[in-house]
C-alpha cells in the first residue's frame, strides 16, 4: 500500500502535458482552449485529461526540439455560452479523469462604477472521512505543496536549492503520513457504518477514532508486508482484537478496498490558466508574467477537501464615469449659478 502511493506521485512518461486555458468573457461566455504535448503521436480519448470531442475545433502539429527531439502537439478550441456547457461536458467525461467530479462557475456583479467578475473551477473532494492537508504542513510547506511543478523545479535548482529541497523532503514525508492517517480514517468510517449496530463500544467509530494513530504506526511498522500480514489477520487484530477481527474480518476487508479505492485512484495530472476580463484583483492562483492565472491540477489537492480554483477581476464602467462627471458639473454649475443670483440680488 505504501509503495502505491510512492507510485501515485511519479509522473508518467506517457501522459501528454496538458494546459487548458479559460478566456473568460464579460458576458459569461468561455472560450476554453486546450494544449496536449506528447513524445509521441498518441491522443487517445482515454488519455484525455478534460474531456472535449468532435464539436471542437481540433488542430495536430509537431515540433523539433533543440537536441532533435519531436514532440506532438494538439490544440483544440471552443466557444461555451456559460458554465453550465462546460459543466455538462464535464458531467459526460469518459476521459482519464473520469474519477473526479470538477464544474465551473461564473458570477458578474454590477457596482456603477466597476463590474465585478469571478471565475472558478472546482474539483470536490473524494474521500468522505480524509483530514486536510493543512493540518500536516506549516504555512510555508502547504504554500509550496500547491506550487506548479515547473515553480518547483525553478525554486529547487536555484541558489536557494538546499533550503527548497529541504523543504520538499520534509513535504514528502509529513504527507506520507498523510497519506497513511487519510487510509486509516476512511477505513474506520466505512468500516463503522458497515457494522453499525452489530458491534459493542470496542468498535464502535469512537473507539476506532481514539485508536487512529496507533493504526497509523502499526500499518508504518509493518509497511512492505502489509498486505500478507493484513490477510494472515495480524494486523487486523491489532486494529480491533482477535475475536471482533475474525468476526468481523468480510466487513473489515471491504472497508479496506473502499479506502484504498478512494485513495490510491489513476488520476493523470494538468494545469489550468484563467485569462479573465479586465484586471485580477483577487485570486488562490499563481500569476505568470503574462498577467494569465495558473494552477497545476493533481490528485493529492482534492484528496479530502473540495480543491477551488478561483479568480475575481474588474472592468471599469467608462459610460457610467461619464455619467457621473456630468452630473458633477450640472451640480457644480447648479451651485455657481446660486450664488451668482444671491450677489446680484
Amino acid at each position: 500500500m505504501i509503495i502505491s502511493m510512492i507510485l501515485m506521485m511519479v509522473v508518467s512518461c506517457d501522459e501528454p502535458e496538458t494546459v487548458v486555458t479559460n478566456y473568460v468573457h464579460s458576458d459569461g461566455s468561455i472560450t476554453r482552449k486546450i494544449e496536449m504535448r506528447n513524445v509521441k503521436n498518441d491522443f487517445k480519448t482515454s488519455d484525455h485529461q478534460v474531456p472535449f470531442d468532435s464539436s471542437w475545433s481540433v488542430k495536430d502539429s509537431i515540433e523539433i526540439g533543440a537536441k532533435g527531439d519531436t514532440l506532438w502537439i494538439k490544440r483544440a478550441e471552443k466557444l461555451f455560452k456559460n458554465v453550465e456547457e462546460i459543466n455538462s461536458a464535464y458531467r459526460l467525461d469518459t476521459g482519464a479523469n473520469k474519477i473526479a467530479s470538477r464544474h465551473a462557475g461564473f458570477k458578474k456583479r454590477f457596482k456603477w462604477f466597476n463590474t465585478e467578475y469571478r471565475f472558478t473551477e472546482t474539483v470536490d473532494k473524494l474521500m468522505a472521512y480524509g483530514y486536510p492537508v493543512r493540518d500536516f504542513l506549516n504555512d510555508e510547506e502547504l504554500k509550496y505543496f500547491y506550487y506548479p511543478e515547473s515553480l518547483k523545479s525553478e525554486k529547487e535548482n536555484g541558489p536557494d536549492s538546499l533550503l527548497y529541497r529541504a523543504m520538499s523532503d520534509s513535504i514528502n514525508n509529513k504527507t506520507g503520513r498523510w497519506a497513511v492517517k487519510n487510509i486509516i480514517s476512511e477505513w474506520i468510517g466505512e468500516f463503522t457504518r458497515l457494522t453499525d449496530g452489530k458491534g459493542g463500544k470496542e468498535i464502535s467509530k469512537e473507539s476506532l477514532k481514539a485508536r487512529e494513530d496507533l493504526m497509523v504506526r502499526v500499518v508504518e511498522k509493518y509497511d512492505q508486508k502489509f498486505d500478507s500480514l493484513w490477510e494472515k489477520g495480524i494486523i487486523l487484530n491489532e486494529f480491533i482484537g482477535i475475536n471482533d477481527a475474525l468476526k468481523y474480518k468480510t466487513e473489515a476487508d471491504s472497508s479496506l478496498s473502499f479506502a484504498e479505492k478512494n485513495f490510491l485512484i489513476d488520476f493523470k495530472k494538468y494545469s489550468v490558466r484563467f485569462v479573465m476580463p479586465g484586471n485580477v484583483t483577487r485570486t488562490n492562483g499563481f500569476i505568470d508574467s503574462g498577467k494569465v492565472v495558473l494552477w497545476p491540477v493533481n490528485s493529492d489537492y482534492f484528496m479530502t477537501e473540495p480543491y477551488e480554483m478561483w479568480a475575481e477581476s474588474k472592468v471599469p464602467n467608462t459610460w457610467a464615469w461619464i455619467v457621473s462627471g456630468i452630473f458633477l458639473l450640472f451640480v457644480f454649475a447648479g451651485v455657481i449659478m446660486r450664488i451668482i443670483k444671491k450677489r446680484l440680488n
